[in-house]
C-alpha cells in the first residue's frame, strides 16, 4: 500500500498528488511513468512521474478526471492509501548534447513536459516552452513553466489567455525568423503531436514526441501500447512502454494512432457512467 502526503487540485478536472514511494522516488528520471491500482479489483492506468523528491521520499503524478479509474483515485485524499505503485517504467528523456530545447505541451500533458523543461533547465540548456490550452479555466503549471523556461508562451485555443491560437503558432514564427533548436519535444493530445512534428519537420528541425497509448502490463507483454513507425520505407512495430514513451516525430503513424485510441472509447463511457452513479449515491 502506498500512502498519499498531498493532494491538491489544479483545475476542475486536473488534480495533483504525491505519493509515498521512496524506490520509485530515488530511481525515476523524466520521461518515465508509473503504472497504479487505486484498489485490489481496479485496473491499471499508467502516469507519468512529473516531479520527485528523493529526500521525501515522494513521487509526485497529475492526472485528468476522464473515467472510472481517475475518478477513485480523486474520491481519494492526503492520508489514504492506494493499492500498487509501480515504477519507474519506460525509458527517460534523452538529454545528450542538446543544449537548446522547445518544448511544446498540450493540455494536462504539460504535466509530461513540465519535469521534462526542469530536466533541461537544471542541466543548463535554454530552454523554450510553448504551453496551449482550450481557455483560460483550464491552464496549469504556468508558474512551474516560468521557472525553468528562459522563454514561455501560454497559447489558449480562444484568446482568452495569454496569445490566442495554438502551440504551432508561436513555434512557427519562432522558426521562420530562424531561430534554431538542437531538438522540439512535444507532449500532448495526438492531433497537437501530429502538427508540431509536420512544423519541426518543414524546418529541419528534429522532433521527440511522448507517446501514450493504451497500456495494460508496461511491461511489453499485452502488446497493447503498440505503435507503427515509419522507418527508412518499412513500416515497424514498436511498444510504448519498453521503447519509449519517446519517438522521432518524423517517424510516429498519428492517424493509426488516433484511430487505436477510440477502440474502448465505448467501454470507457459505460465505465465513467457506472462510476459516476456509483459516487451520486455514497
Amino acid at each position: 500500500m502506498y500512502k498519499i502526503t498531498s493532494k491538491k487540485s489544479l483545475n476542475a478536472s486536473v488534480t495533483q498528488m504525491e505519493i509515498l514511494a521512496p524506490l520509485v522516488a530515488n530511481k525515476a528520471r523524466a520521461g518515465q511513468f508509473i503504472i497504479l491500482r487505486v484498489d485490489e479489483d481496479g485496473e491499471r492506468i499508467p502516469l507519468t512521474v512529473a516531479g520527485t523528491d528523493k529526500k521525501q521520499g515522494t513521487v509526485k503524478i497529475i492526472f485528468q478526471i476522464v473515467g472510472a479509474t481517475t475518478m477513485k483515485l480523486n474520491a481519494l485524499n492526503a492520508g489514504d492509501y492506494i493499492q500498487d505503485f509501480v515504477g519507474p517504467l519506460g525509458r527517460a528523456t534523452e538529454t545528450e548534447g542538446i543544449k537548446k530545447v522547445c518544448i511544446v505541451g498540450g493540455g494536462v500533458g504539460c504535466a509530461i513536459a513540465m519535469p521534462v523543461a526542469q530536466e533541461f533547465h537544471r542541466l543548463g540548456a535554454e530552454v523554450t516552452s510553448i504551453i496551449g490550452f482550450r481557455n483560460k479555466d483550464i491552464v496549469i503549471l504556468e508558474d512551474e513553466f516560468k521557472a525553468c523556461s528562459d522563454k514561455l508562451f501560454v497559447m489558449t485555443d480562444d484568446g482568452s489567455y495569454g496569445r490566442h491560437g495554438n502551440v504551432t503558432v508561436p513555434l512557427k514564427e519562432m522558426l521562420s525568423n530562424g531561430e534554431k533548436f538542437d531538438m522540439i519535444i512535444t507532449i500532448g493530445p495526438l492531433i497537437m503531436m501530429k502538427f508540431v512534428a509536420l512544423t519541426a519537420k518543414e524546418f529541419g528541425i528534429p522532433c521527440t514526441v511522448s507517446m501514450n497509448p493504451i497500456m495494460i502490463d508496461g511491461t511489453g507483454m499485452c502488446g497493447g501500447c503498440r505503435l507503427t513507425l515509419n522507418r527508412d520505407g518499412k513500416r515497424v512495430t514498436k511498444f510504448a512502454c519498453v521503447d519509449g514513451p519517446d519517438f522521432n516525430g518524423y517517424e510516429v503513424d498519428f492517424d493509426e494512432a488516433m484511430s487505436r485510441n477510440l477502440i474502448y472509447s465505448d467501454f470507457e463511457r459505460k465505465a465513467r457512467d457506472k462510476a459516476c452513479n456509483l459516487f451520486k449515491n455514497v
